[in-house]
């Protein structure tokens, strides 16, 4: 192939690499931001493209309020408080087993 086109295509590759080393390496903020502007960018091509519904995806993935458990969204709110908070829990060195 065209000795530029191999540098273009490793050079993309690289830089999506990258992203996604930040994307899951480096804060939530981040990820939400870099979806968020992603989506937008998705939205602003032309509609020639197709690429709508992937920009709707990635903007309802960024706007993802996500619960502490993966379950509800009330998991904290409740009047339950957590274990470490107030009390040490204890736990008899005779109960903990080894690993086989």
């Amino acid at each position: 192939m065209n000795p530029l086109v191999d540098d273009l295509l490793v050079g993309a590759v690289l830089l999506l690499s990258l992203g996604y080393a930040v994307a899951k390496l480096g804060p939530r903020t981040l990820r939400r931001r870099m979806l968020e502007s992603l989506s937008r960018a998705l939205e602003s091509a032309p509609a020639i493209f197709g690429l709508g519904r992937a920009a709707q995806r990635l903007s309802a993935a960024s706007g993802k309020a996500q619960a502490a458990c993966g379950g509800c969204d009330n998991c904290g709110s409740e009047g339950s408080s957590a274990p470490g908070s107030s009390e040490e829990i204890k736990v008899p060195v005779a109960k903990i087993g080894r690993r086989a």
